[in-house]
């Protein structure tokens, strides 16, 4: 539990460590993220006359580093209960019950920090809210910053250590307190090692670094359009020149339209006389035989 604050405590500590020795280097903040393989939280207590001691291996988290101003600095820390080691199974399950840490209620001890306050390059405190069994309360360490580099890969880390003491019976535990055989000032060390973070969240290596900052963007080069031909219109005639005549050739003008080709019927008019002219001949030929 009291690892909580450790984890927390090393996390503003690499912090500190960051500003003290690249804060030159570095114009806007960077992230490190805890590397749980390589941090512990580590604690202490009295057991009866003796101490015990144990740690928890399980420690998440994320530190946003302002070189240029460490008051901006901000750490979020998460310890796994359930990641207690006290080198004994049967103590770690004790440990683990509704006497002591409650795990199944409380699984995770969390730390937020709220400031940072360096007091030479490599040491100072820090301050942050520590939640434990279910109470939060607000907690101060006392930090030294061990170092910060390259590592072997290419990447960047920072290591810390950090130390502070609770009361147990200020977060709720108070089983075999005051006078019990479990001691109630519990000791915690936190020993913390970060990774930088790059903008895409990944690890951040020197190597692709520089690579990405040497890379030569080729951008496409756009092909102009061909040029197109325009026809432009005829000038209109002007009134000093009129237009000249149309001439049209004697064979056009001789022929007819073709409605003129066609040939009119015969007017009716012209068949009567030549009916009358039948008709008048055969009453003649009537009268002369009636006369006879």
């Amino acid at each position: 539990m009291n690892r909580t604050a450790q984890a927390s405590s090393s996390t503003l500590s690499m912090f500190a460590l960051i500003a003290a020795c690249a804060a030159p280097a570095w114009a806007e903040v960077e992230t490190f993220s805890i590397d749980s393989a390589h941090s512990f939280a580590n604690w202490e207590v009295r057991h009866v006359v003796a101490r015990t001691s144990g740690a928890f291996h399980d420690i998440k988290g994320s530190i946003a580093f302002d070189a240029s101003n460490i008051a901006n600095t901000s750490i979020n820390a998460v310890i796994s209960v359930y990641s207690l080691n006290s080198g004994l199974l049967r103590r770690d399950l004790h440990t683990l019950t509704e006497e002591f840490l409650d795990a199944r209620n409380y699984p995770e001890i969390k730390f937020v920090s709220t400031r940072v306050a360096p007091a030479t390059p490599d040491k100072g405190t820090f301050s942050g809210q520590l939640t434990l069994h279910g109470i939060t309360k607000p907690v101060t360490m006392d930090y030294q910053i061990l170092g910060i580099g390259q590592d072997p890969w290419g990447g960047l880390r920072a290591g810390f250590k950090a130390t502070t003491r609770i009361n147990r019976a200020d977060f709720g535990m108070t089983k075999y307190t005051p006078t019990g055989p479990v001691g109630n000032e519990v000791d915690i060390t936190l020993l913390i090692e970060g990774i930088k973070l790059g903008s895409d969240g990944q690890p951040w290596n020197a190597k692709a670094a520089a690579e990405e900052k040497t890379k030569v963007i080729a951008y496409p080069i756009a092909t102009p359009p061909a040029p197109q031909t325009v026809a432009l219109p005829a000038p209109a005639p002007s009134a000093q020149s009129p237009a000249a005549p149309v001439q049209t050739s004697p064979q056009a003008a001789s022929i007819p339209p073709e409605n003129n080709l066609q040939t009119a019927p015969a007017s009716p008019a012209a068949a009567v006389p030549e009916k009358k002219e039948n008709l008048e001949d055969q009453l003649k030929k009537k009268l002369k035989g009636l006369l006879k």
